[in-house]
Parts: structure tokens; C-alpha cells; sequence
């Protein structure tokens, strides 16, 4: 004889629910596992990318690329991922935390947890970046850039062109901040932008003098004496 509680609709309807989250859980590990590859494989040999799998704590570790720490696919889970599958209020981002690979060498990491649509935390991407390699790089280009004490802050010279473009658009500035157009300046006026001009290397250019002397509305021998 069949019991009613043998065929309990309610009981077949609980199990169609609970495989269809361990579907949707699964497929969203999937999607995490590509974007973990991708990244790796975008910075080969520098930035380790890690995918815990967070439902299976014992095996967590479902795909690693660039392998830095020596840790392999099944290794269990890290502290982080067993805080976060006892708690899903845990920090889902921990972001450039200093770490340390197992040989000494130090790490950059960013830890991501991943939840599911009920809120709980099914898998956790992480990323250690080997800074190590970096540090002699960032010493060099330090170097590289670095400038004589001596002369800091001093500008010795530019290494644009002053085009005429450039010229006439300082001296127009210079006269309107005097309301003024470039003729209608006085003689002091004129001869203050001139020695301007000269201190800034505009009359490094062959031509610069006569553009100014047309410009102001003077000679060109106007314009060199102004510079005395």
C-alpha cells in the first residue's frame, strides 16, 4: 500500500529547487573560472590568479594560472575563503593587502568573494601579484627620471617650438590683461612684454623678433632695443 507522505509533491518540489541552485551555482563558478584565466593570461608570469571553489573548503582551489605560490588545483582553502563561508557579512573585496609567496618573495593581493543569488558565497577570485620584479624596475625608472639637484627648478630651456601661433597668443594675453590690444600698449608696457618674451626663449626663433615688432605695431630694432 502507498502512503500519501510516499508521493508528497512539496518534497519532489524541494529537490527540482535545490538542484536547480546547485545548477545556477555551478554555472556562475564557471563564469568566474573564465574571467580567471583571461586574467592571468593577460599578465604572464607576474600576477598569480587563483579561483577557490568556497562549496568544497577541503579542495577549494578549482583553477590557477601563473603559478607563483606552488599551490595546485585541489589544495583547500585559504583563511579568507573559511571566513568567508562561515560568514556571509564577511568583506566580499579586500583589496591590496600586502601577502608573501612561500619562497619570501612579497606579494600585492586582491581578494573577491562571489555570491549567489541567496547571498552566500560560493567561490572567491584572488590575485598575487609578484611586486618583487617590480621594485628594481621602480628604482630604475626613479633614477631614470631623477634631475641634478642643482638645477632643480631652474628652467635652462624648452624643447617646443614657439611657433608663431604660440607668440602671438602670449602677447595678446598680455595685452588684454591690461584691456588693451597689442598696439594700443605704452612704451613701458611694450617694453615689459618684450623683455617677457625675451626670458621665456622666444627670440630663439629667427623670425620671432619681426612678428613681435609687427605685432606691436614698432621696429624690429625697437624690439631688440627693448630687450636691453
Amino acid at each position: 500500500m502507498t502512503h500519501p507522505a510516499d508521493n508528497d509533491p512539496t518534497d519532489e518540489h524541494l529537490v527540482q529547487e535545490d538542484e536547480h541552485l546547485v545548477q545556477e551555482d555551478e554555472h556562475l563558478v564557471r563564469e568566474v573560472e573564465r574571467i580567471a584565466v583571461a586574467i592571468g593570461r593577460m599578465f604572464p608570469g607576474l600576477c598569480e590568479v587563483v579561483l577557490h571553489d568556497l562549496r568544497r573548503p577541503d579542495s577549494a582551489i578549482r583553477a590557477i594560472e601563473n603559478n607563483l605560490s606552488g599551490r595546485q588545483v585541489g589544495d583547500s582553502a585559504t583563511e579568507l575563503g573559511l571566513r568567508r563561508i562561515a560568514d556571509p557579512d564577511y568583506p566580499s573585496v579586500i583589496q591590496n593587502y600586502s601577502n608573501r609567496f612561500p619562497d619570501g618573495r612579497p606579494a600585492k593581493s586582491t581578494s573577491i568573494g562571489i555570491k549567489n543569488a541567496e547571498g552566500r558565497y560560493v567561490a572567491a577570485l584572488c590575485l598575487n601579484l609578484d611586486v618583487s620584479t617590480l621594485s628594481p624596475l621602480a628604482l630604475t625608472l626613479a633614477n631614470l627620471v631623477a634631475t641634478d639637484v642643482e638645477h632643480q627648478g631652474e628652467s635652462l630651456e624648452t624643447l617646443r617650438d614657439r611657433t608663431g601661433r604660440e607668440l602671438r597668443s602670449v602677447i595678446d594675453s598680455f595685452a588684454a590683461k591690461r584691456s588693451s590690444t597689442p598696439r594700443s600698449l605704452n612704451r613701458d608696457q611694450k617694453r615689459e612684454l618684450v623683455r617677457h618674451l625675451h626670458r621665456k626663449g622666444f627670440f630663439e626663433t629667427r623670425s620671432s623678433a619681426q612678428l613681435i615688432a609687427d605685432r606691436l605695431g614698432v621696429s624690429r630694432a625697437t624690439v631688440y632695443n627693448y630687450t636691453k
